[in-house]
């Protein structure tokens, strides 16, 4: 199995599942697979976390402590958030959180403007179909700016956080929710146990293929270890990087601001 990561600088080939890939052409890989899961994506990720990805987005809004009260708009633009589950968390938690979803594929779009009328957000909750390598997007317009589980499948992952930056207003916050490595001796044993072995045969039982769940498994493992992606952070402009383990390093939530 190959370690390399799709984020390397160079760019000249990527890892998709167990073959080899050009960046170019994982775009369009990566949309086929979420053309596929995009009306079960939440039991997806329920599957791929054992539930705790609804712990894990529940601690990135915390985190980002959206204002209760305010005289203007509280503006956050959720990047790869198509179905909407973390732009509705943060739109109840603040009365004054105007939230923007931006997402590449079309089909997780329609799941989220489909959920967010019956759940009444509409009026808080847009929807904007676009890449995150290139934001259809103002400068400086986004108080936040919020990516959970959707750095990773990104191509270029650098020009990504560059134009996070670059939406964002000065003193601006950006927060990424992201699988992980794990960091308990034994955890890991058993996480890739589950991983490479039951996620894929439950993907197969519930959506009829393995592929697209394999794929996400190896996206995971591809993905730079905390200290790497926290460098990547700063290198794109960001000041105040940190980040917070989860679950053992199942995920972690990394924070850097637009000073």
């Amino acid at each position: 199995m190959t370690t390399e990561s799709s984020a390397d600088s160079d760019g000249a080939a990527a890892s998709f599942g167990f073959r080899k890939i050009d960046r170019s052409e994982k775009q369009g890989l990566v949309n086929a697979v979420f053309d596929r899961v995009a009306d079960r994506y939440d039991l997806m990720n329920d599957l791929m976390s054992g539930g705790l990805h609804r712990l894990w987005k529940r601690a990135l809004v915390d985190w980002l402590a959206p204002p209760r009260t305010g005289a203007r708009p509280f503006r956050v633009l959720d990047i790869a958030g198509g179905t909407g589950d973390v732009a509705f968390r943060i739109a109840r938690r603040s009365p004054t959180a105007m939230v923007t979803v931006c997402d590449i594929n079309a089909a997780m779009l329609d799941v989220g403007r489909e959920r967010a009328e019956t759940r009444g957000l509409s009026a808080k909750v847009s929807f904007v179909e676009g890449n995150a390598e290139a934001l259809p997007l103002p400068d400086g317009g986004f108080d936040a700016v919020t990516i959970a589980f959707g750095i990773r499948n990104v191509p270029d992952i650098p020009k990504a956080l560059r134009e996070a930056y670059r939406v964002l207003r000065p003193g601006g916050r950006l927060l990424v929710l992201e699988f992980s490595t794990v960091d308990v001796a034994g955890l890991d044993w058993v996480y890739d146990t589950f991983s490479f072995k039951v996620i894929p045969r439950l993907g197969a039982l519930i959506v009829g293929d393995d592929e697209p769940y394999r794929y996400l498994v190896e996206s995971i493992r591809r993905f730079p270890p905390p200290d790497r992606f926290a460098e990547m952070i700063r290198i794109a402009g960001f000041g105040r990087v940190e980040h917070r383990m989860l679950s053992g390093g199942i995920a972690a939530i990394h924070s850097g601001w637009r000073l």
